[in-house]
């Protein structure tokens, strides 16, 4: 039976304040995985310890930058204008107006 192919429109993309969310808590997770790695593997405990404020002042420092990225994101969206649709009722971006991709000219000598 061949496998049926996955459609983009079953799954719902993460807005950027959840996939901020998960790296801060991935980046939490390692600071508590990494020290416990560093000891099982024979690294002192002094070492761990100072490996895992290191990662946690990193994770700090990351976060702050992100919740500020997401704050300046926010505020260029709300005033920014939304772009007017074109005649056919779609965003008009500028591109694929009607022209080939092909690279180069097409004219021979």
């Amino acid at each position: 039976m061949p496998a049926r192919p996955s459609t983009p429109s079953t799954r719902a993309p993460h807005p950027s304040s959840e996939s901020a969310s998960d790296v801060v808590r991935w980046a939490a997770f390692s600071c508590f995985l990494v020290p416990v790695v560093l000891v099982v593997y024979g690294t002192s405990v002094g070492g761990a310890a100072a490996a895992a404020l290191g990662l946690a002042a990193v994770t700090a420092a990351c976060r702050i930058l992100l919740r500020h990225s997401e704050r300046n994101a926010a505020r260029a969206r709300a005033e920014s204008p939304a772009p007017a649709p074109s005649r056919r009722g779609r965003p008009s971006t500028g591109a694929h107006r009607g022209a080939r991709h092909g690279g180069g000219c097409a004219t021979e000598d």
